[in-house]
């Protein structure tokens, strides 16, 4: 393979054409329409959402740790995979890290949606408690985007000035961009070991801000002594579970570059198999968790814990219980047992089942566990006994997706989906010219 196939290959969807331009329409409108909701939401207040004195967490919660949670594949593709020295997860790693970006780069607006007054964030910097799980996470969470985005930007320095250089037919105005963001890279043995180095220590950082963030965001629930969260394991059960939710995603965002980009010579049906590997040992790892999650306090079974068990195994909440841990973790746990499932259509399929078996396990551990108070509800309204989203509140639930959306489309559209330095180095390809 010469180094202008390789260029061809990898950068032939830099530009603007119709249905990029259909998409992103599609996305502001449907962004337009979400944030006019916010904007009723703004005005009137949290009352035209489901929550209520109760059930205070609602839809919004359960979003935030679940973007938490997709975030935190960055560093198990970039920093585990690749500290240990996985050669394969090569064309995988800019995909990881662009969704760990979009992903992380959101969590902290999601938050903001279950704010009655927006306007006081600034509290939490200016005002905030080291006692508070709260600013833990707001400080962590930046500092993960922080270390994401150089994760990102770094190993693209190269690829910025071999695509500057190269021959290949660009908008004319993304060259100037190129250039700025190639930092003047020719190649050089300093400036290797430079972006080596840096990109090395970023990978280790990365490790303890990346268990930080849901470890933290696991504490906001498991500091209170309500049933269902009054737990010890919330931390690496969080965890486990993010590996599972970003694993899905990265397969899923594989299948539509590979489909939509034609880099099937580059996503090859053994980086969906790996993936699949990858995706059943986190799963049996986050089922262990599960286990533990409802035997032990199934075995001492408080009343409390009684009365929130009942309704989560064969009360009101046990359909969407159990169609979460069959559909969503035993079943594709064992279809991805076979090859013949980790195959590109397969595993995708089954990866986009997993993904949305992740958001509502979020809206399982956030929900239910309100509608229990260790005091009884009495004397109150019909709506504040039980938890239903509204409108408005699904619709500004939807708006961070959009957003993720569109910051991983506008990413993998004007920048190579897969590492072009990396790969051509891997190719065997040495003599790429940068003078």
């Amino acid at each position: 393979m010469t180094l202008e196939k390789l260029i061809l290959d990898l950068t032939h969807h830099i530009r603007i054409n119709k249905g990029f331009l259909v998409w992103m329409g599609f996305l502001l409108v449907s962004l337009m329409v979400c944030l006019y909701a916010y904007s009723i939401q703004l005005r009137i207040g949290l009352g035209v959402a489901g929550i209520r004195d109760y059930v205070s967490w609602g839809m919004y919660l359960a979003n935030f740790v679940f973007f938490v949670a997709s975030s935190l594949i960055g560093m198990l593709i970039s920093g585990v995979l690749g500290l240990i020295g996985m050669k394969w997860i090569t064309p995988v790693t800019r995909i990881a890290e662009t969704i760990a970006v979009a992903f992380a780069a959101v969590a902290g607006l999601v938050i903001v949606s279950d704010m009655g007054r927006p306007e006081r964030l600034a509290y939490v910097f200016l005002y905030g408690r080291f006692q508070s799980p709260i600013l833990w996470d707001v400080t962590v969470v930046i500092t993960y985007f922080v270390l994401s985005s150089l994760l990102l930007f770094l190993p693209l320095i190269a690829d910025m000035a071999i695509i500057h250089r190269s021959k290949q037919a660009l908008p004319s105005w993304l060259r100037p961009v190129y250039k700025l963001l190639s930092l003047n890279f020719t190649d050089r043995p300093e400036q290797n070991k430079i972006i080596s180095r840096s990109i090395r220590i970023l990978l280790i950082l990365l490790i303890p801000a990346a268990l930080s963030i849901h470890t933290v965001t696991s504490w906001l629930f498991a500091v209170t002594s309500r049933a269902g969260w009054d737990s010890t394991i919330f931390g690496p059960y969080f965890v486990s579970g993010a590996f599972v939710a970003g694993s899905a995603t990265v397969i899923i965002a594989m299948f539509f570059f590979r489909k939509n980009y034609k880099l099937q010579d580059y996503l090859t049906d053994l980086h969906f198999t790996n993936m699949g590997k990858v995706l059943v040992l986190v799963s049996l790892v986050y089922l262990y968790f599960n286990l533990n999650e409802f035997i032990v306090p199934g075995y001492k079974l408080k009343r409390a814990d009684a009365v929130h068990l009942h309704d989560l195994l064969a009360g009101k909440d046990a359909l969407l219980f159990w169609v979460i841990q069959i559909g969503g973790l035993l079943l594709p746990v064992l279809f991805m047992l076979f090859r013949r499932f980790r195959k590109p259509l397969p595993i995708t399929i089954i990866a986009v089942a997993v993904l949305i078996a992740a958001w509502f396990k979020r809206y399982i551990i956030v929900i239910p566990t309100q509608e229990h108070p260790f005091l009884p509800i009495q004397h109150v309204p019909q709506n504040f006994i039980t938890y239903a989203p509204t409108l408005i509140e699904i619709l500004i639930t939807l708006a961070p997706f959009i957003l993720v959306l569109i910051i991983i489309t506008l990413i993998s559209k004007f920048f190579p989906v897969i590492p072009l330095f990396e790969t051509a180095k891997e190719k065997g390809i040495e003599k790429i010219e940068f003078e």
